[in-house]
C-alpha cells in the first residue's frame, strides 16, 4: 500500500528445513545448522552474506523440554559469521520473521536468518508418553502460580475452555469442525515431509479419544523433531536473490490481558489483528490464494479463518464444513502442507511461512495450488498474534 511501511524494504529471500520426523537421530544444534545452511542456499546466498541471527525462541523459554533451539553464540561459531544484528526472540513475538524484517528495513542488516527447532517428538517419547511441556517445572511462580495449582500446564487444557465456549455460543458442532483436520490431512498425503499421510475421515476423528473437552486427538499438532529457518533480507538486494517473496503487509495488536485465562472474550480472538493486517495492505481477504493458519489446535485456525474476514464471526463451521471451500481446488486452499495438524508441530508459523513461499514460488510440488500469487501467514492468537500477507 504506502511506502512508508517498514515491511515493503524487506523480503523473504529463502526457507530451509531439516529433515522432520516424530523421532530424529540428531541433536537440535545439527538439525538447526541443517535448516539454516538450507535457507541460505534456497535464498541464493552463501554464508559469508549472512550478517544478521536470530533464534526462536529465546530466554528461558528455551530450556523447556523439546525446545531445543541451538543458542545464538554456538550457531555463530559453527557457521564462522560476521553480524551487525543478533536477536534471541521470546514466545509474545508476532511472526518469526517480522523483528528480521525491521533490521533489514532499518538498515542494521541486510540477510538475516531467524531459526527454530524442535525435539518434542523426542522429548514426548523420554517422557513416556506424556506432555514434555512444562512437565518438569517444580515451583509454581508468575503466570504459572495460576496454572500449576489447577493442572492447566499443557497448551490444550488452556485451548479447550475456548472451544468450548465458541461451540456453546455459536451452534457450531465437532461434526462440522472435523473437516479441518480432515481436509489438512488430504493435503499432508501430498506432502513427502509431512509426519501423517493416511487419509482420515469424520468418523475416524468423531471416535478417536477426547484429550481435553472438546478437544479429540486429531484437534491436536504433532509433536515432531524438526528444524526450519528463515532468510528475511533487504529489499534492494533482490537482484542478487534466486526468488525472493513480498511483505506486503504484517501486523500484531494484543487488544486484551496478555494470558489465554484472562482473555475478555473467548469467542473473538485475533479480529484486532486481522482489522490492522487489512488496513496496511491494498489487498483485502478476496484476494488471498492460500491461507497458512496457524494450527496448534483446530480452533486456532477456526479464530483466523474469522478474524481475517473469510467467514463472518461464528460462521466458521459452515464454512469448512465438507472441506470443499479448503481444500486444494476450493476457494480458500487451508494449510496445504497439511498444517501442524498432520505436517508436524513446527511451531510459531514457521511451517505455515516456508509453505506460503513455496506455494508463491510455485515449487509445492503435488499439493501446488494453480495460479497462487497472494498468501496469508498467521501465528498462534490471542496475546500471541500476529499475521501478513505475502505476494509474488
Amino acid at each position: 500500500m504506502s511506502a512508508e511501511h517498514f515491511e515493503h524494504r524487506a523480503v523473504i529471500s529463502g526457507v530451509g528445513q531439516s529433515a522432520i520426523g516424530r523421532q530424529i537421530d540428531r541433536s537440535g544444534f545439527q538439525l538447526t545448522l541443517d535448516a539454516i545452511l538450507a535457507a541460505v542456499a534456497d535464498a541464493g546466498l552463501t554464508i559469508d552474506d549472512i550478517d544478521g541471527l536470530a533464534m526462536f525462541p529465546g530466554g528461558g523459554v528455551a530450556n523447556v523440554p523439546g525446545y531445543s533451539t541451538a543458542n545464538l553464540y554456538e550457531v555463530q561459531d559453527a557457521l564462522r559469521i560476521t553480524t551487525r544484528w543478533r536477536q534471541g526472540q521470546v514466545e509474545g513475538m508476532s511472526l518469526p520473521f517480522s523483528a528480521p524484517a525491521m533490521a533489514v528495513a532499518s538498515g542494521a542488516a541486510r540477510h538475516v536468518v531467524i531459526y527454530r527447532t524442535v525435539k518434542e517428538g523426542s522429548a514426548a517419547r523420554n517422557a513416556g508418553g506424556r506432555p514434555a511441556y512444562g512437565s518438569t517445572k517444580p515451583v509454581a511462580e508468575g503466570p504459572l502460580a495460576w496454572l500449576l495449582p489447577v493442572g492447566m500446564l499443557s497448551p490444550v487444557v488452556q485451548i479447550a475452555p475456548y472451544a468450548a465456549r465458541y461451540m456453546h455460543e455459536f451452534g457450531v458442532t465437532r461434526e462440522q469442525l472435523a473437516w479441518i483436520p480432515v481436509t489438512q490431512r488430504a493435503h499432508a498425503g501430498l506432502n513427502p515431509d509431512a509426519v501423517y499421510r493416511d487419509p482420515l475421515t469424520v468418523d475416524d476423528y468423531l471416535a478417536s479419544r477426547m484429550i481435553s473437552t472438546p478437544m479429540c486427538l486429531f484437534d491436536c499438532d504433532v509433536p515432531v523433531d524438526g528444524a526450519t529457518a528463515i532468510v528475511v533480507s533487504a529489499a534492494d538486494t533482490v537482484a542478487d536473490l534466486r526468488s525472493p517473496v513480498r511483505i506486503e503487509s504484517m501486523a500484531s495488536v494484543i487488544d486484551g490481558r496478555p494470558s489465554w485465562e484472562q482473555w475478555e472474550d473467548m469467542g473473538r480472538v485475533g479480529h484486532a489483528t486481522g482489522t490492522a493486517l487489512w488496513e496496511r495492505s491494498a489487498l483485502g481477504p478476496a484476494d488471498v490464494d492460500v491461507a497458512q493458519l496457524y494450527d496448534g489446535f483446530t480452533i486456532e485456525a477456526v479464530w483466523w479463518l474469522e478474524a481475517l474476514g473469510f467467514c463472518e464471526t461464528g460462521g466458521a463451521g459452515a464454512f469448512v464444513e465438507g472441506g470443499h471451500r479448503i481444500s486444494l481446488d476450493g476457494e480458500l486452499p487451508l494449510n496445504t502442507w497439511g498444517g501442524q495438524l498432520s505436517g508436524g508441530r513446527l511451531h510459531a508459523a514457521f511451517g505455515h511461512t516456508a509453505e506460503a513461499v513455496r506455494q508463491l514460488r510455485g515449487e509445492a510440488g503435488a499439493r501446488q495450488v494453480a495460479g497462487a500469487e497472494v498468501a496469508v501467514v498467521t501465528n498462534v492468537g490471542g496475546y500471541e498474534a500476529g499475521a501478513a500477507v505475502l505476494t509474488r
